[in-house]
Order: C-alpha cells, then structure tokens, then sequence
C-alpha cells in the first residue's frame, strides 16, 4: 500500500516562484512568501499583520495613481462573489525599502484567488501578482525597424489606454449585472411572497432557479388557507427560464391563489387556471399541482395539469405517488373539459412533497428512473422535519448548488400542528 507523503504547504507556498500574498478578509497581511519579498523589497517579518493597503499606499507623487482603488475593488468583488477575479495590466508604484516616502515605478498584472472555509464563505484571499515593469520598459527602450521612437511611445500609451478602458468598462458591467440581479431577486421575492406560510412552521418550501439565470425563473410555489382548519398547497412550472418566464409564473401564480378562494376544489381552481392560461402568451405549456389538505378529516385533495406527482412518504419510509388524477397542461386542450380530483387520507407523522420536474428529471433518462430515485432517497427521510427533509432533498440528489433546470418544491409535515394558527 503506498503512503501518500505529508505535503508541507507551508514550504510549498514560500517556495512558490511568483509573488504571493495571503490576505485575511479584511485584507491584513496573513503571509507573504519569498518572491513577494524579493520583488517589493520588504522582509517578510515587516508585512506580516499590516493592512495591506498602508504597506503599499499610493504614490502621492502620481496625480493619477488609482492602484489601491483598482486593487481595492478587485478583492472586494472576491469577497462578495467568492470568485477568482483577474486584474489587467496596471500601474502601482511601491515605497522604496528604506525610504517610504520616495516611490519607484511599477507595473503588475494579477490574480486574486478565494479559500474557501467549511461553511463555504470567503476564508482567505492568495494575491499573486507578476512584476511587469521590465516588460514595459523594454517596450518603451526597444526600436523596432519599422516603428519609429515617437510612434511606439504613442503605442505603449495607446495599449495602456486601452487596458485601462478595458478594465473599466468590465468593472460598468459587473456594476450593470449586479444591479440587473437585484432587481430580479426583488421581482422573484415580491412574486413569491406567500403570507399564509408564516403561519405553517412545519411547510418548509425551496426554489433554486436554474444554474447561470438571473435568480429568476418560471417555477413557482404557493399555500393558501381556507376556512374549517383547511389549506392548499401548489406547484407549477411554465417553460424557460428568466424574466420571461417569471412574468409568466407571477400571472398564474396570482391567478390560481384567487381561484382556490373562490371554487370548490384544486380541480377547479386549475379548471379556472387553465381557462385563465390560453390568455397568456407563454403559458399554454404551463403545468401545475395543487393538494388541498383537510386537517379536521385527515384528508388530502388533490389534482394536476400535466405536473409530476407529489409524494406521501409514511412514517415506515413508504412512499406513495398521488397519482390518479392527472391532466394535460394548463393550455393544452382548445375546449373546456372538467379536470380530475382525487382523495387520499393521510395520519399523523406522514409528510407531503411536492416538487417540479427539475428535481427529478435528467438529460436522457426515462421519468420513472428520476421518481424511483426520489422515492429511494426519501425512504431514508422519513423522520425528518420538513426543513431538514428539503435540504437533505437537495443535497442528496446532488443540486444545493443548483441544475440544469428550475427547481421548486414544497415539503408539509403532515401533524397534529400542521393546521394554520
């Protein structure tokens, strides 16, 4: 059997050839190792413990001098994005070792790279940076045949120009996405919004749009209650994903939280949605599940358009499809016809999952491969609360970072405190 050896990454890191520091999170020198050293003219015993941007402020000589800003913002997006950020060519003078008020000129391109910790946040931040300055100047002192002494100065500036534009223009459109994702978050959070689940401690919901979108998509959730210790419960999907879709999600999400207050029934409420849908340009292949529960008779009530089946898991890890009544999508039929409804008892201890197809559904696999293994997996859920269950849903099926496709779902602990207050 081979025995993996030891790594010292202590000695790893001061041995690395480019230069290095380590930067805690509010950006005090950790470590700095032997190439940092060398190309800055500071011991590693005067770094260590100083901000870092009082070891290396700006050249107040240089009108100009913007490289703590430049820098300052590049880590900074590090720390909120937990992402790599790679900075362009910039100049940065630093103190003469000795002699901190005269500055020499240099130039650096850099990376600044996040550690993260156990809980998945910003731990450390490595900076590491290339010393530029001879490359510069080499361009500045060599003479090609063919570009005359003043035409390559007016190059070197021209390039400089240009990366500073470059650098600029990319820190606009991160200003720009960020602030378009914001306001995606506040539509999604404002379309999702559900006072009736505050008052249900054991429904625990979850929405992860799809890997790369704004935070917004087409899935979508909702309780509502009723009279007589009654309340529902719903899912739904339209396709695509974005503002689009979300518009979409908003529509019939609103539309389908009035009918349930209206009519008998989750098969009429989605008859209702589904007459509502063939208005609404995108939602034709809108699907969508809502179970009424009765807790004073222990009864579950529930249709679907076109949507995957919820889930009754028992107390002895059994799972159960609710699947006898089931309908084509909101919009697909081009005359009226009455949807299907079924009932199921439910006892005490048993938990409902409602879910969208993206929890289950893989590129190139049959359904029922995705719902046997949703029902495998929550065969080893069953005493679990609802919250603990939804994020043991996601885990384990491999998506608490996200998927391909939307996901929402809806986990009710189906006890004696299930009923509304």
């Amino acid at each position: 059997m081979r025995v993996t050896p030891k790594i010292d990454y202590t000695g790893v890191f001061a041995a690395l050839p480019s230069p290095c520091l380590v930067l805690s999170t509010d950006l005090v020198i950790a470590d700095a190792n032997w190439a940092f050293c060398e190309v800055t003219g500071r011991s590693r015993a005067e770094l260590l413990g100083q901000y870092l941007f009082d070891a290396f402020p700006d050249n107040p000589a240089d009108a100009e001098a913007d490289g703590v800003a430049t820098l300052k913002a590049s880590l900074h997006r590090v720390l909120s994005s937990g992402q790599t950020d790679h900075m362009a060519l910039q100049k940065y003078d630093i103190p003469v070792a000795g002699n901190p008020e005269v500055f020499k000129e240099r130039w650096w391109t850099a990376i600044n790279v996040p550690v993260l910790g156990p809980g998945g946040k910003v731990a450390w931040i490595i900076h590491r940076s290339e010393d530029m300055t001879d490359v510069v100047r080499a361009r500045r002192t060599a003479h090609l045949p063919s570009v005359s002494p003043g035409r390559e100065a007016a190059m070197e500036a021209e390039l400089y120009a240009r990366a500073r534009q470059l650098q600029q223009l990319n820190e606009e459109l991160r200003q720009a996405h960020a602030r378009e994702r914001r306001i995606a978050v506040a539509l999604q959070e404002a379309m999702l919004h559900s006072p009736d689940l505050a008052r249900h401690p054991n429904i625990a919901v979850r929405y992860l749009p799809a890997t790369g979108s704004l935070n917004v998509c087409g899935d979508w959730y909702d309780a509502v209650d009723l009279p007589a210790d009654r309340f529902t419960v719903a899912v739904g999907d339209v396709v695509g994903h974005g503002l689009m879709a979300a518009t979409v999600m908003g529509r019939l999400r609103s539309a389908l939280s009035a009918a349930t207050r209206t009519v008998h029934g989750p098969a009429q409420a989605l008859e209702v949605l589904g007459l509502y849908a063939r208005s609404v340009e995108g939602a034709l292949a809108a699907t969508a599940v809502q179970v009424l529960v009765d807790c004073h008779s222990q009864l579950l009530i529930y249709s679907s358009a076109g949507h995957p089946p919820p889930v009754l898991l028992h107390p002895d890890s059994s799972c159960e499809l609710l699947d006898r009544a089931t309908d084509p999508p909101l919009g697909a039929r081009p005359e009226h016809v009455p949807r299907p409804q079924a009932n199921k008892t439910y006892t005490p201890g048993d938990t409902l999952i409602l879910y969208t197809d993206g929890l289950i559904e893989r590129r190139g696999e049959d359904i029922d491969v995705g719902l046997t293994r949703l029902t495998d997996m929550l065969a080893t859920c069953a005493e679990f609360g609802a919250e603990h269950l939804a994020d043991a849903l996601l885990a384990r099926l491999g998506l608490a970072s996200g998927a391909d496709d939307d996901i929402a779902i809806v986990v009710v602990r189906l006890d004696r405190t299930t009923r509304p207050y």
